[in-house]
């Protein structure tokens, strides 16, 4: 039996990320791996089939960290749209990568680098672009 949750991506979250860690070649370290085989066991949806209670990208998440009391609540982008805010997390960050496709609810495990790993767990989807029918962006 699987222990990681359910992933669901839109399949425009998917090919727009493929491009990007197919795009980094040689540089793939092991937690880009992980993202890419995290896509690969994804169940992949419409972006207007996907539930409103997911994590796609551009999402405004409520999180927290196992072993932290504080919530985080941030957006996940792609790393080109990372504006130096405290905002905003990329999908190639550890917890970035994490959060991809969870639902409301899931926990999951995610490798740090330099080993062990991070687990966290999604509070609240403050903002989910297909639910806001935002599907160009």
């Amino acid at each position: 039996m699987d222990k990681n949750p359910r992933i669901i991506l839109s399949s425009q979250d998917l090919d727009r990320l493929e491009t990007l860690l197919y795009a980094l070649g040689n540089k793939l370290s092991p937690d880009k791996a992980a993202l890419l085989a995290e896509l690969g066991r994804a169940e992949v949806l419409e972006p207007g089939e996907i539930p409103p209670t997911v994590v796609t990208m551009n999402s405004t998440v409520r999180f927290t960290m196992a072993g932290s009391d504080e919530p985080f609540c941030l957006t996940l982008v792609y790393p080109k749209d990372l504006d130096g805010g405290a905002e905003r997390i990329s999908v190639l960050a550890p917890v970035g990568s994490a959060l991809l496709g969870l639902s409301l609810g899931d926990s999951m495990a995610w490798p740090r680098p330099g080993g062990g790993a991070i687990t966290v767990t999604i509070k609240e989807i403050v903002y989910q672009p297909e639910r806001a029918g935002d599907f160009h962006r």
